[in-house]
């Protein structure tokens, strides 16, 4: 298996691959993924050096999980960090985050990944009122307390969200949306994430795929890809389909990207390299629907930082292009 550059995830004191392997993808939200193909992708990942997994209990209504957990059951020697998510399976109110509801998902959960005790459990995007609530932490720390998790993060949808729960002594990091389409987290959750010594984990790193450059106008995507059915927010938050950007703007915003990137690497792992440089980035979870992807996202961990003149390109298309579209909304 090939080396890769760790870091230390935050408040787990555990060390986690730059590059993680995202695994909406395996629960057919992006269309459908045969088990061997499954298999094969996170074999590729591993011996590509990726140390970091991130599931959720609703991807595939807990299929992502089941798959990760016979994956590992058959590879004893991958020394994988497995991190989860759990509340979206009822109705997102606040009452529904309690201590009882806590131990039932992450029950499944335990069964799906076959562990007595989960390495880290993320709230997955809740309601904004529950990242304030002294009643959920206490759940939280009954959970590790119980050993059915070893410790717990969120995953949010906007920065305020973030600076509510890094003020949480028991938040072990924050999963958040990060990728040159999408600048606001640096300007205050990084900073902040750095100073009270929380992991951020990257999430939608390519802006669904915009930013491989490998979309046109005219691409059509399958009726069960999410790319389809929520561009608009239809399904979950529209920050999760291309970052919130309308379609056309982005394919265009993607066009001029694709030509900040070096001689040897294409865009997307231009954007991975962009995101795994930023100060306070623990681990960036770029998805993958086969072998040569899961390879490809990987081989960005070995690519040389980008030039500040390159930065400055990114800011600057990020400013005259999306800002105004994106960037009050979260």
């Amino acid at each position: 298996m090939i080396l890769m550059e760790q870091r230390t995830l935050g408040r787990t004191g555990r060390d986690v691959s730059v590059v993680g392997q995202g695994t909406w993808q395996l629960g057919g939200d992006w269309g459908e993924v045969a088990e061997d193909d499954a298999f094969g992708l996170l074999d590729a990942a591993v011996d590509s050096g990726v140390t970091f997994f991130d599931t959720a209990d609703v991807y595939g209504d807990g299929r992502s999980e089941q798959l990760i957990g016979r994956y590992l059951k058959n590879r004893p020697d991958a020394d994988v960090f497995v991190a989860t998510k759990m509340g979206r399976r009822l109705d997102q109110v606040p009452e529904n985050y309690v201590l009882d509801n806590f131990r039932a998902w992450n029950d499944r959960s335990r069964v799906n990944l076959g562990t007595d005790t989960l390495d880290l459990v993320q709230l997955h995007c809740p309601p904004s009122a529950v990242y304030s609530s002294d009643a959920v932490y206490d759940a939280l720390d009954t959970l590790v307390a119980e050993q059915r998790i070893a410790a717990y993060a969120v995953s949010v949808e906007t920065c305020a969200e973030a600076l509510t729960a890094l003020a949480r002594p028991g938040v072990a990091s924050v999963q958040i949306i990060l990728n040159p389409f999408r600048l606001k987290p640096l300007d205050e959750v990084l900073p902040a994430a750095v100073a009270a010594g929380v992991g951020i984990i990257a999430r939608v790193p390519l802006a669904s795929g915009l930013l491989s450059g490998r979309y046109t106008k005219e691409t059509v995507f399958g009726p069960d890809d999410h790319r389809t059915y929520n561009r608009h927010g239809e399904a979950f938050d529209q920050g999760e389909t291309f970052s919130g950007i309308d379609y056309v703007t982005g394919v265009a915003a993607a066009a001029e990207f694709a030509e900040l990137a070096p001689e040897g690497a294409t865009p997307a792992q231009t954007a991975l390299r962009w995101i795994i440089q930023q100060p306070g980035v623990t681990s960036v979870i770029p998805g993958a629907r086969s072998v040569e992807q899961a390879r490809a996202n990987a081989a960005a961990a070995d690519l040389p930082p980008l030039p500040q003149a390159t930065l400055d390109a990114v800011r600057e298309l990020y400013d005259r292009s999306i800002r105004a579209e994106v960037h009050d909304r979260w």
